[in-house]
């Protein structure tokens, strides 16, 4: 029971290694225009109107049925749903206050399966059942915009939605935990992956610096620098932007021994903690050297000398870079139009998906399997409780 992004790029994950995910969403009401999932109608034009841009990658190659679960007749479907696939794991991500009220609560549902892995995504957890979570508001919260952008420059929002997907990747990981526990002898098990918690897991080099007497500077942005080591930076170069890493003070003989950095040696500078109290000094001198010479052959030369070093690419270099292009994953829309979509994480052997369902698309199929007469599901259709 999935709508937005955190939930339905991890069921995505599933997908990729062959599990069936079938989507379950509400009806709307009497003459709604965007129905169902809130992201089918978000973004560019892509296959109709309720397959959208935004909703297209995280959602190739699963069912979608839609159900009315404010109708006791709807929480009906469901349970027996659950009950005659049968149904191995159930996942949502609507507000935990409305899991009781939707009949999609833990409780009611393994009494239809009592081998049902149950997951509930949520801003916060169960504890806090009235808190919902979008992805910007939850940077903000859990301190990501405090530690990205410029140290003298505002909060900054990530460009990729990483809490939304670390969440769904917490989900794809805790069910994988339940399915071995299952396979050792258990039987069902309730998840609950909270947002917040998920993304306050990630700040490893940041937030234990609070009892070691760091100072306020030392746990707040500090542009595309790196907090303990020296030189980390993004640099200017004669035509573009490039990003170089020295990590250690063998990095750093490396680098002044290459003819156009000879210059920033010092017997001062030849550890980190040295170049940290210079690191203003070390920055703009190196920017100046680096300015002088074009991306392709800073690249070079300092690859050569085994230095962490990368042009900064846009997003369409990205879809061309070896490594990547040749992992992509693709679908296409009813015209015939390929749509590259992004890799999945770990290979799996697949590459090409069906194209994310259409609003409903599959409702009739379910509900068949789920040993309905094709009378009772039309009925179903007439009284609203199924679209």
């Amino acid at each position: 029971m999935e709508q937005a992004l955190s939930l339905s790029y991890g069921t995505l994950r599933l997908v990729q290694i062959g599990w069936r995910v079938i989507r379950l969403e509400s009806t709307g009401r009497p003459g709604e225009q965007t129905p169902g999932d809130p992201n089918r109608y978000v973004g560019r034009p892509a296959a109709g109107p309720d397959r959208r841009s935004y909703f297209l990658a995280p959602n190739v190659g699963k069912e979608a049925i839609a159900i009315d679960l404010k109708t006791e007749a709807g929480r009906e479907l469901l349970f027996r749903i659950v009950r005659d696939l049968p149904v191995d794991v159930f996942a949502s991500n609507t507000l935990p206050r409305r899991y009781e009220e939707l009949g999609i609560d833990y409780e009611t549902l393994s009494r239809a399966n009592d081998k049902l892995i149950w997951v509930g995504l949520s801003a916060m957890g169960p504890e806090y059942p009235e808190v919902p979570g979008y992805d910007p508001m939850m940077q903000a919260l859990l301190g990501y915009m405090d530690l990205t952008g410029q140290r003298d420059g505002p909060p900054t929002l990530m460009g990729v939605p990483m809490i939304d997907l670390k969440a769904g990747d917490e989900v794809f990981a805790q069910t994988m935990r339940a399915l071995a526990e299952q396979a050792e002898g258990r039987r069902g098990m309730r998840i609950d992956v909270s947002m917040a918690r998920a993304a306050a897991s990630w700040l490893q080099t940041t937030l234990p610096l609070l009892d070691l007497a760091a100072s306020a500077g030392d746990v707040r942005r500090s542009g595309n620098e790196h907090r303990e080591f020296v030189p980390v930076n993004v640099y200017e170069t004669a035509d573009s932007w490039l990003y170089l890493a020295i990590g250690n003070d063998v990095q750093w003989r490396r680098l002044v021994s290459i003819g156009p950095f000879a210059s920033l040696a010092g017997e001062s500078r030849e550890t980190n903690e040295g170049r940290k109290t210079e690191h203003a000094a070390i920055h703009g001198e190196l920017a100046g050297l680096i300015r002088r010479h074009r991306t392709e052959d800073l690249l070079a030369l300092l690859r050569q000398a085994g230095l962490v070093v990368a042009p900064v690419n846009s997003v369409s270099a990205v879809r061309e870079m070896s490594g990547v292009q040749e992992h992509l994953v693709r679908t296409t829309l009813p015209d015939g139009r390929e749509v590259r979509l992004p890799p999945a994480a770990v290979a799996t052997g697949r590459r090409e998906f069906p194209l994310a369902p259409r609003y409903g698309e599959h409702s009739r199929k379910v509900l068949e399997e789920a040993r309905l007469a094709r009378s009772e599901i039309d009925d179903l259709i007439k009284q609203g409780v199924v679209h």
